[in-house]
């Protein structure tokens, strides 16, 4: 992408959200509780959900580049998984 000072901002974003969703999802791995991994996990989400934004950002200002879409698609499965993991444990 190149370094302008929108793209910036959003690729520092980007970047705060998509690692937090594996580093809430690894912390949910290790919770003291049942309710302490739904919470972990419900952030990973919250990040997931947040990621994709930022990815419909640059593609709003970007174009819809091939690699773009996919990547939104894939951040559209992601949210998926992590809703669903939410919902099973709450569930059971």
């Amino acid at each position: 992408l190149p370094e302008t000072s929108e793209l910036k901002v959003i690729k520092y974003q980007l970047i705060k959200a998509s690692t937090s969703i594996g580093a809430n999802y690894e912390e949910a791995q290790a919770g003291s509780s049942k309710a302490d991994f739904i919470h972990k996990v419900n952030i990973a989400l919250k990040e997931a959900r947040e990621s994709n934004y930022w990815l419909r950002m640059l593609a709003a200002l970007e174009g819809e580049k091939d690699e773009l879409l996919l990547l939104i698609r894939e951040s559209n499965e992601l949210k998926n998984i992590l809703g669903a993991i939410v919902k099973n444990a709450r569930e059971n």
